[in-house]
């Protein structure tokens, strides 16, 4: 959640002429990941919250690289911040999909 308000703080600093592009790419990627974890713990079985675990790792990667594209063409001044928070939620993610993976495999 503090990804997402981030991302809307650092977008809305962006050109206007941005607002249906990469402002909401950016926006879009970054509610994703939230909103998949949160679908994905309230499905019934660990297989299906995998699997949604896993889009929303995907989500954290496109917004991964949409942040260093926003840095290239000089919307960011600096983006250390939230490539470090992505790549915390990054690895936070990996760890509960090995955990639930792993207590998956212990049960069959």
């Amino acid at each position: 959640m503090a990804l997402v308000k981030l991302i809307y703080e650092v977008t809305s600093r962006f050109p206007q002429a941005e607002v249906y592009a990469l402002t909401s790419q950016m926006r879009r990627a970054a509610i994703s990941v939230p909103s998949n974890i949160a679908e994905g713990a309230a499905r019934k079985g660990n297989r299906e919250f995998l699997h949604f675990l896993s889009i929303a790792r995907g989500s954290l990667s496109e917004l991964e690289t949409q942040v260093i594209i926003a840095k290239n063409i000089d919307y960011l001044e600096e983006e250390r911040e939230l490539l470090q928070m992505i790549e915390k939620i990054f690895a936070l993610l990996g760890g509960l999909m090995n955990s639930i993976d792993k207590r998956e495999r212990a049960v069959k």
